[in-house]
């Protein structure tokens, strides 16, 4: 045989050695990339929805402490719960507590408001009432996208091969947004 051909031959298969499996941990890192962006990209929507949520209760206690100005242990601790919840970082697991608190205190206020017919009469309240049970809603859809996110990521950085190429890049499994133990009792919650 030539020793030409040999040695051809011997380089194609070294290329190959080399290669491909350079090729594989190229795409996927990019797959972990892609993951990992799709993560980042659904929490920003849970934000924006939790953000709307932030953005109307204000106005919701304000309504109820004209109707039931007595109740105002409930109304301070929404108020409460809503600044811990816009005062918490995003992505972390305390955010996910601080906004299971606020959906409790939420639910206590609109049990105060049952007692309270001339309120539940009120135009004013029936449209915030609707208004925030369309973004809880719109939370939970947020809430499901996300959860589905961190699960075809935190699958890709637990298994074969792209576990070892997570650990070399420094990507990690994210953590799923949880319903509050308090919020599993009560879901679906409905205003």
């Amino acid at each position: 045989m030539d020793s030409g051909l040999v040695l051809v031959s011997g380089l194609a298969v070294l290329a190959l050695l080399v290669i491909v499996p350079l090729i594989a941990a190229v795409r996927g890192y990019n797959r972990l990339v892609r993951l990992r962006a799709q993560v980042q990209a659904s929490w920003a929507q849970v934000d924006v929805q939790l953000r709307r949520r932030h953005s109307l209760i204000p106005n919701l206690v304000e309504t109820v402490r004209g109707y039931a100005q007595h109740e105002r242990a409930t109304l301070e601790a929404v108020t409460a719960a809503r600044v811990a919840a816009m005062g918490t970082p995003g992505g972390t697991p305390e955010r996910v507590a601080v906004e299971g608190a606020l959906t409790q205190a939420l639910g206590r206020l609109f049990a105060v408001a049952e007692a309270y017919p001339q309120l539940r009469a009120s135009e004013n309240f029936g449209e915030l009432q609707r208004e925030l049970a369309g973004t809880e809603d719109k939370i939970a859809y947020a809430r499901q996208f996300y959860n589905s996110a961190v699960q075809s990521l935190n699958t890709a950085v637990q298994t074969l091969p792209t576990n070892v190429i997570a650990a070399m890049g420094g990507f990690r499994a994210e953590r799923y947004f949880e319903a509050a133990d308090g919020e599993r009792a009560d879901v679906p919650v409905r205003f």
